[in-house]
């Protein structure tokens, strides 16, 4: 779904966050973020490393809790649940892991078949109907009593998406889909993801920072530096920021120039400058 066509829809967003911190002792990782997710876009997460992001999706999972401020999908505060309803909410969302997280000891069709095992009472002939429906969607279905060692990265990132497929959910969340795969493979599931999207209606939140899939995939985009949100608007709006020549780049804020250094990764500028000049260490981790 285009940015306009999620705006337009006039539906609520389905996940809200305000004002989010997280500390960690003294470290201060998130630092009063706000934003809204749409029903059926498409937001891509991204920044350096240190910059809160893989907190940030452990925060909307639920499986950390903020120091403070307020997480909100589908309506419900994430902060106000117990344990029952939070099973609830997370029945509603699926995860693709960094590593794809298969059991090792289960074939693909096990791996897929077990959300299903676990939170349905669906008949075992109607689970494996489900299964082969999600290991088609993602091309695998005739690879469904394979071992996860069997197979390449790239089709256990297919199968750990099957998987997040099994309960049907309304959110799915993406942790570097792109990260440890050769460029061809890399293109192969960003096209996976737009094609779930279009067949699914499915609002997906995209931690990564992959710039070539980022902009492939992405209707709106966040850019966190140090725990802070410095940037929230569409693809092109990014874009646009990317391509600016350097004497267009020139009139930009310090925050601008971030974001434009990243975005093209280019060997010099304030980031680069500002690790030389509070130490790398510091600027990594994020420290405040």
């Amino acid at each position: 779904m285009s940015d306009e066509n999620a705006a337009d829809a006039g539906e609520p967003p389905v996940i809200v966050v305000e004002n989010l911190i997280k500390r960690f002792g003294e470290q201060t990782v998130l630092s009063g973020v706000n934003l809204e997710v749409r029903p059926g876009e498409t937001l891509v997460i991204m920044g350096g490393s240190g910059c809160g992001k893989s907190t940030m999706l452990r925060m909307l999972i639920g499986s950390i809790q903020p120091t403070s401020g307020n997480i909100a999908l589908f309506g419900q505060a994430l902060s106000s649940l117990d344990e029952d309803g939070l099973d609830a909410i997370r029945r509603k969302f699926g995860i693709l892991f960094q590593s794809g997280a298969l059991f090792q000891s289960m074939t693909l069709a096990e791996n897929v078949a077990l959300p299903l095992r676990e939170h349905t009472t669906l008949d075992p002939n109607i689970i494996d109907i489900q299964v082969k429906i999600k290991l088609e969607l993602v091309g695998l279905r005739e690879h469904a009593e394979k071992l996860p060692s069997e197979i390449s990265g790239g089709m256990k990132k297919r199968a750990g998406l099957a998987r997040a497929l099994a309960l049907d959910p309304r959110i799915l969340f993406y942790d570097e889909p792109s990260a440890g795969l050769d460029p061809v493979t890399s293109a192969e599931i960003d096209q996976l993801i737009l094609d779930l999207t279009r067949k699914l209606g499915v609002t997906s939140v995209v931690v990564t920072h992959e710039m070539d899939s980022a902009f492939t995939i992405a209707d709106r985009m966040v850019m966190l530096d140090k725990g802070k949100v410095l940037k929230i608007g569409t693809r092109e709006e990014f874009d646009h920021l990317r391509k600016l020549s350097d004497e267009q780049a020139a009139g930009l804020d310090e925050e601008g120039r971030i974001i434009r250094q990243f975005l093209r990764g280019d060997p010099i500028g304030p980031i680069t400058e500002r690790r030389a000049v509070t130490g790398f260490a510091e600027d990594l981790l994020g420290s405040v």
